[in-house]
C-alpha cells in the first residue's frame, strides 16, 4: 500500500526532468562550431573540435538520461492508477467512492522503478554538467590556458554546488527508499 506522497514525488521527478530536458533540447540547437560564439581572444585558448563533439554527446546522454528517468516515473504513475481502477471494478461490491489518496502496488516494484527513475534524473544532471563544462570551454577558453581564469571561475561552482545537490538528492531517495 502505498499513498499520494509517491505520487507527489513522481510528479516532481516528471516536472524538473522537462525542464531540464528542455534545456538540453535547446542547448542542442546551439552551434558550438560558430567562431563568433566564443569569447576567446587567444588563439592558444581556442577550443578543439574534442571539446564540440563532447559537448553535443553529453547533451545526447542527458537528453536519453532525463527521457528515460521521466518515461519510468510516468509507467510508475499509470501502473498505480490502473491498479486502483483494477480493484474498483474487480470488487462483487462495487463502491461508489473510491479513495484517490491510496493506491496498492507492489511496494518492491514501486521502490525498483523510483530508484531506476532517480538514477536516470542522477545521471542527466551529471551529463547536463559535463556538457556545460564543455560550454564553458567553448565560450571562455580552455582550461589548460593561461587565459582560462574565467573558466575555471564558472566550472568552479558548478562543480561544487551540483556534485553537493546530488549527494543531497541521492541520501534522501535512499532513506526514502528505506521506508
Amino acid at each position: 500500500m502505498t499513498t499520494s506522497i509517491h505520487i507527489t514525488a513522481l510528479d516532481g521527478i516528471v516536472n524538473v526532468n522537462s525542464l531540464f530536458t528542455l534545456a538540453v533540447f535547446i542547448g542542442l540547437a546551439w552551434n558550438p562550431s560558430d567562431p563568433t560564439n566564443s569569447l576567446v581572444t587567444d588563439p592558444d585558448c581556442n577550443p578543439t573540435a574534442r571539446m564540440a563533439e563532447n559537448l553535443v554527446a553529453f547533451h545526447v546522454y542527458s537528453f536519453a538520461s532525463f527521457l528515460f528517468s521521466s518515461l519510468v516515473a510516468l509507467g510508475l504513475k499509470q501502473a498505480m492508477r490502473l491498479n486502483i481502477a483494477t480493484r474498483a471494478h474487480s470488487s462483487f461490491h462495487f463502491s461508489a467512492r473510491i479513495d484517490p489518496v491510496v493506491y496498492y502496488v507492489n511496494k518492491t516494484a514501486l521502490r525498483f522503478g523510483m530508484v531506476i527513475s532517480g538514477l536516470g534524473s542522477v545521471c542527466g544532471c551529471v551529463f547536463l554538467m559535463l556538457a556545460l563544462i564543455n560550454v564553458v570551454q567553448i565560450k571562455l577558453g580552455r582550461f589548460g590556458c593561461g587565459a582560462s581564469g574565467h573558466s575555471y571561475a564558472a566550472v568552479v561552482p558548478l562543480l561544487v554546488l551540483v556534485p553537493c545537490a546530488l549527494f543531497i538528492y541521492v541520501s534522501l531517495m535512499l532513506y526514502a527508499f528505506t521506508r
